[in-house]
């Protein structure tokens, strides 16, 4: 069997008083020094930059998306080429999620975020108006119809390990079923024996892959904690995934927070979670990047997390400085011949200007998408990185105060 040795974390510095920390996760490709930012590479690439850029930027670790990639161009593919890293020619270390996310989120017409206010109606059909559902969960599993073709597909915890095991990330997660805010009380329930279910099924297959796959490097494998807003089903998820063990006695390597939640509840429901996780284990918080988002999970106990809106934003113009978050396609940059950010280092930033970035939105180029992608990317691992260092320097209030009284007095526009 593979070494389950090669992969460890190691708590370092504590926020006085709550579960923030700071410490390292070592992987088969090397460290990720926490917290930390994982930007998301969907398809084995963040669009519209290069991996070697990506590390330049100073980007710790990747994550790809189980579901795409095996869609396209497949699991196999990948497994061949040497692993996920070797495949997109990234040296660091590497996650894929599960599927589960996007099965679920494309099946009923989604597309980006199944995360939304709740509101007053209850239903247990959630579906985006105008679309058809592509997906339909029982107690085995998923079968979905492919987005890109319409093909019939299935997902089990068993097919999600299989794939995961193939694509060769250094860390992986648990097939779940994701639910939503409109989801009644009675079948958040319902999901959270499933998933729970599910995570017991997906240690004994990662047990048996990991047996069956030695010629490849150890991948760690997280749970993914569930329940929605109830405090009472996310403890008991952290409680009961913190338990489950395999035959060889094989536990969680870490854990991943998802689920659907209100973004004011963001930081009790992170802080719940980690009430109950082992101190000793990393803590992964699933999908989120805006600054507030960043601290509240930081100083509630997240150690990573990852985000598309970085990259996703910034191809639709929207660009992040230390004030806020303005579009730089409006008529104000047409000649503002200053930098995005003179205060930033990325290579954006050191080279070109705001009206010319303009002119590449206007003029439709594809190099608008990687200049401001670049930037993006950039601010958010830096932001990160200055939060580890004021953790260990004993002053993340002062730090968190700051930039956020920077960043609440946004430049927003229209």
């Amino acid at each position: 069997m593979a070494d389950p040795g090669a992969f460890s974390f190691t708590v370092g510095t504590r926020i006085p008083g709550r579960h923030g920390r700071t410490g390292v996760i070592s992987t088969p490709h090397g460290d990720i020094a926490t917290p930390a930012f994982i930007p998301v590479g969907t398809k084995a690439t963040v669009k519209a930059v290069l991996p070697e850029t990506m590390q330049e930027l100073g980007a710790q670790a990747l994550l790809a998306n189980a579901y795409h990639l095996y869609l396209q161009p497949g699991p196999d593919i990948v497994d061949e080429a040497g692993g996920l890293s070797k495949f997109m020619n990234w040296p660091g270390p590497t996650f894929t999620d599960s599927g589960g996310f996007q099965v679920m989120s494309l099946g009923v017409g989604f597309k980006k975020v199944l995360a939304m206010e709740a509101v007053d109606v209850r239903s247990d059909d959630v579906i985006a108006k105008g679309k058809e559902r592509l997906a339909t969960v029982d107690d085995d599993g998923v079968t979905f119809r492919s987005h890109l073709d319409g093909s019939k597909h299935r997902f089990t915890p068993e097919v999600s390990m299989g794939i995961q095991h193939q694509l060769g990330a250094d860390i992986m997660f648990a097939f779940d079923e994701l639910t939503t805010l409109l989801n009644t009380r009675a079948y958040q329930e319902k999901s959270l024996q499933r998933t729970h279910e599910w995570a017991q099924r997906c240690i004994d297959e990662h047990e048996r892959l990991t047996a069956a796959r030695t010629h490849r490097p150890y991948q760690a494998l997280f749970a993914v904690i569930q329940g929605a807003q109830y405090e009472d089903l996310r403890r008991k998820a952290c409680r009961e995934l913190e338990s489950l063990r395999g035959s060889a006695g094989t536990g969680f390597d870490g854990y991943g927070i998802g689920g659907a939640l209100e973004k004011h509840n963001l930081g009790a429901i992170v802080g719940w979670c980690c009430d109950e996780l082992p101190e000793d284990k990393p803590r992964h918080m699933l999908g989120i990047s805006e600054p507030e988002d960043i601290f509240v999970a930081v100083e509630n106990g997240a150690d990573t997390f990852d985000c598309v809106n970085p990259s996703r934003v910034a191809r639709n113009a929207a660009i992040y400085v230390a004030e806020g978050r303005f579009n730089i396609n409006t008529a104000r940059f047409r000649r503002d011949f200053t930098p995005i950010d003179d205060t930033c280092d990325c290579y954006t930033c050191a080279n070109y200007t705001r009206a010319y970035i303009h002119h590449l939105f206007k003029a439709k180029e594809m190099l608008a998408s990687t200049l401001c992608t670049i930037h993006n990317e950039r601010y958010t691992i830096r932001l990160v990185d200055r939060i580890r260092e004021s953790i260990e320097s004993g002053c993340f209030d002062e730090y968190k105060a700051e930039t956020l009284g920077r960043w609440k007095g946004r430049i927003r526009t229209p």
